[in-house]
């Protein structure tokens, strides 16, 4: 005999008290939805097996996933247990603490971002900006847009079209997300003439390919995202620069993952710096203000006030305009700069960076310490290295200290998919059939939520 099929009415699920708590958190139509989905769910297993009817609160249960997975906040906090400061899906670099109350203001106030406050007439947004860029890299004018591929499509679009641009077949990089210099320069409209190999490109190549009816500009980019060991050779900002005053054409420097401090001095090789790019000769520098300058998503364009001027007034400026809340995150952040001791001490990008590996193995004998009580997990210290990560640097190799782990009950990608689904995801890396986290990028009060994490999933039980 067929057996009977049973399912509740959805008036009768909403009145249970999962359902209210469903309702107190989504409305009320889309938990209707989610809990039609859930009973067709089940109608369609009691016809293909013969299975007891699922509960109301089974039903609920499976409305609540649903509705969790299509409508709770998708971009929500992580930890970062990768190693990889910078961790480009992760969202790059973690903003100071100390810009949170201006970020508040901007995001919950009104603010005074297009409006000058002594003459009560409109202003320009880069007035929020531009006296501070131009103090800490020397430059003549500075702007921002939403991000530096934006900042060099400007440039471009501005200064070359139908026009030549003469760049080193070297320097032909593709960055995150498949986006290729090639491209960029094509969208801004300019035509490009590549010279040299992929290992040398002398000086004579950017002499031999210009012409002064096609060329518009020479342009220099920074490899910030490989790095060519051995028979190479790669033409200077200093030479280009001695060129282009002697063929009269400007020189256009895309930093990438530009940079305003000695990296030395955190422990790390010397890396060129953009009031170096300036004082060598470049016309204009564009970088990256979520990279290595520890801040938000935005494109810097500083150098000499006349192309600014005219970058301004191009119309394709409003549509890579930054908003409110990027201006009010950058200006915080590069306020920071002008106290060196702040950088350290704030940016959590340099904190990172600079901090004692004996202060890592602390922590992470900390973490294992907070793990030895797990029967189902073994752990171990080991030393190990990290990354700056970000596209940037990318023959650094920095010192750290691992917590190994290695689950006794199930496999290593289990335990790793099931800390990604967690409330708050913990985001470690696998290697050789251990699962490892880093602890140069974890903070200490993420240990402990590491471990009570770690607990949860192994006995099921929370701390």
């Amino acid at each position: 005999m067929k057996q009977k099929i049973q399912v509740p009415a959805i008036h009768t699920l909403l009145c249970t008290p999962e359902a209210a708590g469903l309702l107190h958190e989504f409305p009320r139509e889309l938990v209707t939805d989610a809990l039609r989905f859930a009973v067709k769910k089940e109608r369609e297993q009691q016809m293909q097996t013969e299975k007891s009817p699922a509960t109301n609160v089974a039903l609920c249960k499976v409305a609540a996933a649903l509705l969790q997975k299509d409508y709770s906040a998708s971009c929500k906090k992580v930890i970062n247990a990768t190693g990889t400061i910078l961790h480009t899906n992760l969202g790059r670099a973690k903003l100071s603490l100390a810009v949170q109350e201006q970020l508040y203001d901007a995001a919950f106030e009104f603010t005074n971002v297009e409006y000058d406050l002594e003459s009560g007439t409109r202003g320009s947004r880069y007035q929020h900006l531009e006296k501070l860029l131009t103090k800490l890299t020397g430059a003549e004018s500075a702007m921002v847009v939403n991000n530096n591929a934006a900042a060099v499509l400007l440039l471009l679009a501005t200064f070359c079209r139908q026009k030549e641009v003469i760049v080193s077949r070297g320097e032909l990089v593709e960055i995150g997300g498949s986006f290729r210099i090639p491209e960029i320069m094509q969208l801004g409209g300019a035509i490009l003439r590549e010279v040299g190999t992929t290992n040398k490109t002398h000086m004579a190549d950017f002499e031999q390919a210009f012409d002064p009816e096609k060329t518009s500009a020479f342009l220099k980019v920074h490899t910030s995202n490989f790095h060519i060991q051995g028979f190479t050779e790669s033409v200077s900002i200093q030479q280009l620069r001695l060129l282009a005053d002697q063929l009269h054409v400007p020189l256009f420097y895309d930093m990438g993952s530009g940079i305003l401090v000695d990296l030395k001095k955190y422990g790390v090789q010397h890396e060129e710096t953009v009031q170096e790019a300036l004082a060598a000769g470049a016309d204009i520098v564009t970088f990256s203000g979520d990279k290595l300058l520890g801040g938000p998503q935005a494109g810097v364009i500083v150098g000499k006030k006349t192309f600014i001027d005219t970058l301004k007034k191009n119309q394709l400026t409003r549509a890579l305009r930054v908003d409110k809340m990027t201006i009010a995150a950058l200006e915080g952040t590069l306020r920071l700069y002008l106290d060196e001791q702040e950088i350290s001490e704030k940016l959590p990008f340099y904190r990172m960076l600079s901090t004692p590996v004996e202060v890592l193995q602390e922590k992470a004998r900390y973490l294992k310490g907070q793990l030895d009580e797990l029967t189902a997990l073994r752990s171990e210290v080991k030393e190990s290295t990290a990354q700056i990560g970000g596209g940037s640097m990318p023959n650094v190799q920095l010192p750290t200290f691992v917590v190994a782990v290695r689950p006794t009950v199930f496999g290593v990608q289990h335990l790793e998919t099931a800390l990604r689904k967690l409330e708050i995801p913990i985001i470690a890396r696998v290697q050789q059939d251990e699962l490892l986290f880093d602890i140069r990028t974890v903070e200490k009060e993420e240990i402990v939520l590491i471990a009570q994490s770690l607990r949860q999933i192994l006995t099921g039980k929370e701390a």
